[in-house]
């Protein structure tokens, strides 16, 4: 008798705990609950910007912007790399590419600027002061964002994947895919490397994603539609949001488009809308 009871015993017990797991599994959904964290934006202050300014890298150093410019002679223009006034948008210093070469991603190493070219397959190292060209070097795929993060630097190509070099002699020494989940995120294009994430415009949308450059998983969307400048450039298809920019020490977040008239410092809100046209 008394082994039945004891029997009887566990197996409501079961039961009730079974009940019990099911409602808690039914009220925290971990197979389908995302950590994912979603940002729209509110602008700080904008500025002048260049808009004859093709913009395809952007960083921050010393007081100024640099900008590289793109374009070439297939587009009835050259490329080149600027050293910009934030406060006025006025050029202060300038290197013109050979007609040829579409300037892209830029990235600053100790006192060299590193820029990239879209299809040539070629770099160019230029002393970061005088903007005189140094060096060059190669790369089997194109070239698009450029970033360092004090040990590496870390380039796109367009595609899915972030790719690793080594800052003195410029071979490859690594690379990841760039995914949110499941989902492969390509058309990775301007980089920027920020308190140990890489930020990366995607091109022809709105959106930066913020991802793990360890795992290559986005930890975060940022949606930028709606920013003042849309409107003004929304007759030229090519006029995309482009370049990121961040001043370390101030901790300001810069960004802005290809042929933009304005330049704009941001400050990053959290929102709880995942409706992102780039995710």
């Amino acid at each position: 008798m008394k082994m039945r009871l004891v029997v009887a015993v566990v197996v409501i017990a079961a039961i009730i705990f079974g009940a019990s797991l099911l409602v808690f599994l039914s009220e925290n959904d971990f197979s389908t609950k995302s950590s994912m964290t979603y940002y729209t934006y509110s602008i700080v202050k904008t500025y002048p910007h260049d808009t004859k300014a093709f913009t395809e890298g952007l960083t921050y150093s010393d007081g100024f912007l640099f900008e590289s410019s793109g374009l070439n002679s297939t587009y009835g223009a050259v490329s080149s790399l600027r050293r910009v006034d934030l406060t006025t948008g006025d050029v202060v210093q300038e290197y013109t590419l050979p007609s040829q070469y579409f300037g892209e991603g830029i990235a600053i190493v100790n006192d060299t600027i590193i820029q990239l070219t879209w299809q040539s397959h070629i770099g160019f190292i230029y002393n970061k002061k005088t903007f005189v060209l140094i060096g060059n070097f190669s790369y089997p795929t194109e070239g698009w964002g450029l970033t360092f993060d004090g040990k590496q630097l870390i380039m796109s190509d367009g595609s899915d994947k972030l790719y690793f070099l080594n800052p003195t002699t410029f071979q490859r020494t690594g690379q990841v895919k760039v995914h949110d989940g499941s989902t492969n995120i390509a058309n990775i294009n301007s980089l920027q490397y920020i308190n140990g994430d890489v930020y990366a415009n995607i091109w022809q949308t709105n959106q930066i994603a913020i991802i793990n450059p360890q795992t290559g998983q986005v930890k975060a969307w940022i949606d930028l539609t709606g920013l003042p400048a849309e409107v003004t450039v929304y007759s030229n298809p090519n006029a995309v949001l482009n370049g990121i920019a961040y001043d370390q020490q101030n901790n300001r977040l810069f960004v802005t488009g290809k042929d933009w008239p304005s330049l704009y410092q941001i400050k990053l809100v959290p929102t709880s809308s995942p409706a992102l046209s780039g995710s």
